[in-house]
């Protein structure tokens, strides 16, 4: 019996170290997602650009720190669309899934509550999807987001306004009550303000509305020339019919953010048509990158070989934060965090995304967002003019 239990000893020995040395080659990513609710649709394409990268990574035998190889483990929880729940899978991901790192989830709301779980526990939190700048004014060193900061949207297509359509003088903005749709809203009410237009109106939609009639009806009755609208692609889909079949007019129709993913432009039809948008990501850039896919267009084809189609940009920003990070952990020869976290704050990181660096404040500041339009059911860049596709032009009143 003596002999029994020596054996059973030894087995368990060799099974907790094998575990150990497990944990101690891989790299343990939580990634809290909205696989159910409104953000859905979000929550599906940041994991698939999750797993590319993990895919990519672990084929060639994983993320080399100092002298071993990390294979990369995401461990997945569904949020369903809700922030506190969003919190509370963070917890658990940090204190019972012992991840060595954080992938926010979507949103700037949902990222900026997570982030102070991340902070408090000393683990660098990559925000895939966060532009807003009330998500990086709290002072923590533990953040850095993938997006540049919202007036980077709405600056340059009130300069496109202003230059190409001088006839627009009235503003109108709807917006989604939540922190990123709002706080993008207020910079395109500022860059309009700025440059002399008269915003007539201004007002804010429930998370989940599911008809926008009123609002557009009191917003058709301000007759604006150009009309601004602020959600995620289920509330663009929706705001852009009820608006034709309400016959809102306006001389220019900006949407973000919606149009710039295909299924937006197949929902409305003939109503994308000229319809404005910004977005930090579309597969017609071509960076070149340092990265494990080695430029944007090399991830464009990865990704069509893997699902089937284009990737637009949150797919994209998935894989993106998943470059930063391996980038980081092999600048720093180790999966310490204090190490990784260091080589997060020097930037510098030539992504297929964009060049990456980071603000003082975590956020990125290091590469312009183009503006698109829809033109023929097409996106076409129309700004900045190095690699614009195409001229600005103005949308049809209907």
């Amino acid at each position: 019996m003596k002999f029994g239990r020596s054996l059973l000893s030894v087995a368990a020995a060799i099974v907790l170290q094998a575990g150990i040395a497990s944990a101690q080659d891989s790299l343990r990513i939580g990634a809290p997602l909205p696989l159910t609710g409104a953000l859905a649709p979000e929550g599906a394409k940041l994991k698939q650009g999750y797993e590319l990268w993990q895919e990519k990574v672990n084929a060639a035998g994983g993320i080399k720190a100092g002298d071993k190889k990390l294979k990369i483990e995401l461990v997945y929880y569904d949020y369903q669309s809700t922030t506190p729940k969003a919190v509370q899978l963070a917890e658990k991901l940090i204190t019972d899934d012992k991840v060595d790192f954080l992938f926010s989830p979507f949103g700037s709301g949902a990222a900026k509550a997570v982030s102070a779980v991340a902070e408090k526990a000393g683990v660098p939190l990559l925000a895939s999807s966060a532009s807003s700048a009330e998500v990086f004014d709290q002072g923590y060193k533990n953040l850095f987001g993938l997006y540049t900061d919202n007036s980077t949207l709405s600056e340059p297509i009130a300069d496109l306004i202003k230059a190409k359509l001088p006839n627009v003088k009235r503003v109108a903005i709807l917006a989604r009550n939540d922190l990123y749709p709002l706080s993008l809203a207020n910079e395109f009410e500022k860059s309009a303000k700025k440059r002399g237009f008269e915003v007539v109106f201004f007002e804010k939609y429930p998370i989940g509305t599911l008809d926008h009639s009123s609002a557009l009806t009191q917003l058709r009755a301000a007759k604006p020339d150009w009309v601004v609208v602020t959600g995620y692609i289920n509330d663009l889909i929706l705001a852009r019919k009820q608006a034709g079949e309400l016959k809102v007019g306006g001389q220019a129709y900006t949407l973000i953010n919606g149009p710039a993913y295909k299924e937006w432009i197949d929902a409305v039809g003939p109503l994308s048509e000229n319809v404005t948008t910004a977005s930090w990501f579309h597969p017609i850039l071509n960076y070149k990158s340092e990265d494990v896919f080695g430029s944007t267009q090399n991830f464009v084809a990865q990704f069509k070989t893997k699902y089937g189609a284009e990737p637009d940009f949150t797919q994209a920003s998935g894989a993106a934060v998943g470059v930063i990070l391996q980038l980081a952990v092999e600048r720093a020869g180790s999966k310490d965090r204090n190490a990784v976290r260091e080589q997060l704050v020097k930037g510098g990181f030539k992504t297929f995304f964009a060049p990456i660096s980071f603000g003082p404040t975590g956020i990125a500041n290091s590469y312009i967002p183009p503006v698109y339009q829809i033109q023929q059911g097409k996106v076409q860049v129309v700004y900045p003019a190095d690699i614009a596709t195409s001229d600005f032009r103005a949308t049809p009143g209907n």
